[in-house]
């Protein structure tokens, strides 16, 4: 099953091009059962991304647009009544599908960006007293645009924690881009590439991913990267638990997509900074001392002994 999941990657490769290790961490978070955040400027594929793993994992696709106005409402659905039934009658909103596409999640309010709590976080809504479960797999996919852009709202701790990585695609180098300008319209291949796995057979490998083995030597040093984040300074909070349980399954997908049954401490380095560095928040941001959570982390890790 997880050969399905490297030509799922071949695939998506061909779309997204130059861009190899992103879309290995998309996959990492479909496998995993999580959830992404994708923080960059417009027109650089994160939608393309979307759409694109959608497809290729064989996944039903809904894409909403973050705006101001957006109510709860609008995500999770609403109950209309029907005159010939003389009864209401719940109309699911867009959240009910596989994979969602959160555009510009940063531009919703607070109040509209909880109503994906839940959900993220419990696969079920619950929308005018009653509860209700979502498609599975489900997979949110968020964008995000920088913070410094007009007309957005920072996403608070409690939601960043939902999403298992955050990453960024970043402009494409100069061969990528030249195959951009020269080649088909990405909008255009989408239209005609095909399934390479279905839902019932992704289900079936992010449970597959839970026998992956980790040593305790492994856990030992997961444990002491955790504790590094808590007690060297640098951050205002270390990384929680849900982070702790969050990296050992980034780390098991990473491995098994490596086609390893058990995971070296590289699988570990490889999904700390994508999954951490969204979660802490340095202590202190000056002029002079500038370095992000990520550059922290690059340092942190380098200093903590496998």
């Amino acid at each position: 099953m997880f050969s399905q999941l490297h030509a799922a990657a071949t695939q998506l490769n061909q779309i997204i091009v130059g861009k190899p290790v992103q879309i290995r961490q998309a996959l990492v978070c479909a496998l995993a059962g999580g959830h992404l955040l994708i923080e960059d400027i417009p027109g650089v594929g994160k939608t393309t991304l979307a759409h694109a793993l959608a497809i290729t994992l064989g996944l039903q696709y809904n894409r909403m647009q973050f705006t101001s106005d957006l109510l709860p409402a609008d995500v999770l659905g609403i109950s209309i009544f029907e005159r010939d039934k003389n009864s209401f009658l719940f109309h699911p909103g867009p959240i009910f599908t596989q994979v969602l596409l959160v555009d510009e999640i940063n531009r919703a309010t607070p109040k509209t960006q909880s109503a994906l709590l839940e959900a993220m976080e419990e696969r079920q809504v619950t929308a005018e007293g009653a509860t209700r479960a979502l498609p599975q797999p489900f997979f949110v996919l968020a964008t995000q645009n920088p913070n410094y852009q007009i007309g957005t709202y920072p996403l608070p701790e409690s939601q960043l924690d939902r999403f298992l990585m955050c990453i960024s695609l970043g402009y494409p180098d100069a061969a990528a881009e030249r195959a951009l300008l020269m080649g088909e319209d990405r909008r255009t291949m989408l239209q005609s590439i095909p399934k390479v796995m279905q839902a019932a057979e992704l289900i079936k490998a992010q449970h597959a991913i839970k026998q992956i083995y980790c040593s305790p030597p492994l856990l030992d040093y997961l444990q002491r990267l955790l504790h590094a984040t808590r007690n060297n300074g640098l951050f205002t909070e270390g990384l929680s638990p849900r982070a702790g349980l969050a990296l050992l399954q980034a780390a098991r997908a990473w491995a098994a997509l490596e086609g390893r049954d058990h995971i070296v401490p590289e699988d570990v380095q490889s999904v700390f900074i994508p999954v951490a560095a969204h979660r802490l928040q340095a202590t202190h941001i000056t002029p002079g001392n500038s370095l992000s959570s990520s550059d922290l982390l690059y340092k942190l890790q380098k200093q903590v002994a496998v």
